[in-house]
Order: C-alpha cells, then structure tokens, then sequence
C-alpha cells in the first residue's frame, strides 16, 4: 500500500510536549542551576499559515524559533516535519529535505549578512551550498529573488554596508527563499528597523505569504502587529504557551490575564483599554514557581494557581489556554487577523 499524500490541513511542523532545558553558569562551582527555556510547548504550523508568537523578553520565542528551524533539539518531546519525526531523521535528510524547507528571517539584518560579501554572493551561498542547478541556473534565480523582494539589479554588486537597514532586510528576506521553502521563520525581522520602513516589510511578508503560499512563523513582542498579520497567535510566558487560538479569538476574545496585560500594553489607535500595571516580581527560568508561571504577577492569583500549572480549557475555533481564573468570554470577538486574501498593514 502506497502512503497517503499530505493534504492541506496537514501540518508542516508540530512540536509535540518540548522541553528545552540549559544549565546556567549560576548555581556555584559544584552545580549548575537549570534554565527550563521552553515548557510542555505544543504547536502546529500549516501550510500557507501565519503563527504569530508573543510574549515579553525571555519568554521563550527565540527559542521556540530555534526548535522549529532545527537549530536546537529538544531536551524532551518530538518535533514533526510532514509527520517525520525530525530528530529520526538522517542528518543528511534532515539537511537537505527539511534545510531546504525551512528559510529563517533574523532580527538584525546588519549582524546576518556577511559585511565582506556582495549581495549576489550572498544570495546564491545556499544554491551553491545544495548544488541546486547549473551556474547559469543559480545567477537566474539570484536575479528572480532580487525582483521578487522589490530590489533593483545594481543591488547585486553592493555590499550589505553601502544599503539601508529595509533593504538589507529585503536581501535578508531573499536569501530566506532562495532554495524554495515551504515555512518561513521570521524572529523580530522589524524591531531594527526605522519605524518608516516596518510596514514595508510587514507588507512584503504578507504579499509573499499570497504569491508563494508560503508557511509563516512570526515572531514579535509587539502583539498589535501580529494581531492584524498572522492567523493564529500563541501567547508565551516563562517557556510556557498560556493561550493560543485564532488572532480574532485570542485578541479579541482573550480569556488568560497576562493575554490581556500585553494586549493593554500596545494599545491601537481605534481602541484604549485600560493600562493593566503587572506588579510583583518577575520570576525567574531557572527556578520558576510552583503551579502557573503567571502567579507571581497575576492580580487573580489564589493559592489554587500554586498547586500545578493549570489543565486547558478549550472554546469554540480551537481557542485554548491555561488558567484557573479565565478572563470572561464574549460572544463575538473583535475583527483581527487577516487570514488568506486579507489587506496588508498599513503604512
């Protein structure tokens, strides 16, 4: 019997219960105190689909982008690719057939591009890497993605230090898809960039995501952007996803409290909620509290967020999070998230 084909709705990637654990240099000379980076993460990604990740600094994101890229294996719990158990895989399957699938956007585009090497050397490396065509074949395809990111030919002979913080983005972003990817994993790709040229880039994602019918994990700290550019939005606190679901829902309908912090935080310019003012200490990874992670800066907390992280609680459209003390829910969330064939960001 032959396997089945994929079908749409099936997953490129699905993190199954990671952990991702570190040993700190801060538990003395005899022992090293554990970092619990990641927590019990379970998440899915699906083809032409953005994943928006939120969450304050040291959440856990960058992480999280690095378990999903193949850039650091578990300490427990299984990572899918097309049902393929990731880390079964030979490393030169996992080179070539998921390396090939997965193209990464960093955060700072001055520190990502080789400052010695023109923009044509940089991106045909990755066609050069995986000995993908002729040499003619590979300098047409160097020229397609300078055209499919909105770069002019000269930009080719530059190199990353004579362009500006949007353009090497841009190349940044070419390089991404130079070998064809399914999935794009873009971590914090406008935070260093001038407020005049985010949307431009924002826009540029969205654009891609519809002419390639690309896959997409975005990650930001700012949760308006990702509230209006992904599909779905997975809230992270401590290493651990408290609240996760379809942007409307988790924006608009948002049941975990520290959701609804993050969401007063950044307010947008059509609606002001109230400022929530987090109080209490900010705990740490390498020893986190007992029970919700939350607990320590959360104004509902009661001795039963300290017995054990809370179960999930599931509502309609797959919207699920963690809490002993849910925010009320609404009937009908506000609009949010653009779902395939929506309007790009705004400039």
């Amino acid at each position: 019997m032959t396997a089945s084909k994929d079908t749409p709705m099936d997953p490129l990637i699905r993190l199954d219960r990671v952990h991702v654990r570190h040993r700190a240099r801060s538990g003395g000379l005899l022992r090293r105190d554990t970092v619990h980076a990641l927590t019990d993460a379970s998440l899915e990604v699906r083809p032409g689909e953005i994943l928006g990740l939120v969450g304050e600094s040291g959440c856990g994101k960058s992480t999280l982008a690095r378990v999903v890229t193949g850039l650091q294996r578990p300490t427990e719990g299984r990572v899918h690719f097309r049902g393929q158990d990731l880390w079964t895989m030979s490393a030169a399957e996992r080179r070539g057939r998921f390396g090939a699938a997965v193209g990464v956007v960093f955060q700072d585009p001055s520190t990502a591009l080789n400052p010695r090497l023109p923009v044509s050397r940089i991106l045909r490396d990755p066609l050069d890497v995986h000995e993908r065509g002729t040499r003619a074949a590979r300098e047409r395809r160097v020229r397609d993605l300078l055209g499919l990111v909105g770069l002019p030919a000269h930009t080719l002979d530059a190199l990353p230090g004579r362009l500006s913080g949007g353009q090497r983005q841009r190349v940044a972003i070419a390089r991404a898809l130079a070998l064809e990817p399914e999935l794009i994993v873009a971590d914090e790709p406008t935070s260093a960039l001038d407020v005049s040229v985010r949307a431009q880039i924002l826009n540029l994602l969205v654009d891609l995501r519809e002419r390639l019918g690309l896959g997409m994990v975005f990650i930001s700290h700012d949760v308006q952007t990702v509230r209006y550019l992904a599909d779905r939005i997975a809230v992270l606190y401590l290493g651990r996803v408290v609240e996760e679901g379809r942007s409307a829902r988790v924006t608009g309908d948002s049941r975990h409290p520290y959701t609804e912090a993050l969401l007063s935080a950044t307010p947008s310019l059509l609606e002001r909620p109230e400022r929530i003012v987090l109080r209490g200490p900010v705990p740490s990874a390498t020893h986190p509290p007992s029970g919700c992670p939350f607990r320590t800066r959360c104004w509902k907390a009661d001795d039963a967020c300290a017995g054990a992280f809370p179960a999930v609680s599931e509502g309609v459209e797959g919207h699920r999070w963690h809490c002993v003390h849910p925010q009320p829910g609404s009937a009908a969330p506000a609009a949010g998230g653009q779902g395939p064939g929506a309007a790009a960001v705004g400039a």
